[in-house]
C-alpha cells in the first residue's frame, strides 16, 4: 500500500497578500518568490480576508482586490474559517498580550496555527507574531 503523502499547509496573514498585490511594496519580491516556489497550501484564515480587502482596495483599487478575490475562486489560496474555539483561544491572547495590542486578526492566525499544529506562516509583521508564544511550539517560524 502506498504512503498518504502530506502537503505541507502555510498560514498567510495580511501584510503578505497585500505584498503579493503591490510591487511596490518591500516585501513583494520576496513574497512573490517564496509563493511562486512554494509548493503545499497557503491558507488563509478567513478573519484575514476583509482586512486585506479594504486595505489593498484602498491603496491600489478595486481591480487589484478583485484579483485578491479571484485567487480564492481559482484556489491559488484556500480559505481557512475560524471556529468558535478558535475565537476562544483568540481573546485569551488578545488578553494575554494586550500590552502588545495583539488584535483579533493576528490572534485568530495563532488559535488557527494551534488548532492545525502549524507552526510556519507567512508574514510581514515580525513584531506582533515574534511576541507571541504558541501552545503547540516554542515559536513561530516566520517567513519569507
Amino acid at each position: 500500500m502506498g504512503r498518504i503523502h502530506q502537503v505541507e499547509s502555510l498560514l498567510v496573514d495580511t501584510g503578505i497578500l497585500y505584498a503579493l498585490a503591490d510591487r511596490k511594496d518591500e516585501w513583494h519580491a520576496p513574497s512573490v518568490r517564496f509563493a511562486s516556489e512554494f509548493t503545499g497550501r497557503l491558507l488563509v484564515p478567513s478573519s484575514v480576508i476583509p482586512e486585506a480587502c479594504y486595505l489593498i482596495n484602498r491603496f491600489l483599487g478595486l481591480d487589484a482586490e478583485i484579483a485578491l478575490v479571484k485567487a480564492f475562486i481559482n484556489r491559488e489560496l484556500t480559505i481557512e474559517h475560524f471556529t468558535e474555539q478558535d475565537l476562544v483561544r483568540a481573546a485569551d491572547l488578545m488578553k494575554k498580550y494586550k500590552d502588545n495590542n495583539i488584535g483579533l486578526v493576528d490572534a485568530s492566525i495563532i488559535a488557527i496555527a494551534e488548532r492545525l499544529k502549524i507552526s510556519r506562516i507567512l508574514t510581514t509583521d515580525r513584531r506582533h507574531f515574534g511576541a507571541i508564544r504558541p501552545q503547540h511550539c516554542k515559536e513561530l517560524e516566520m517567513l519569507p
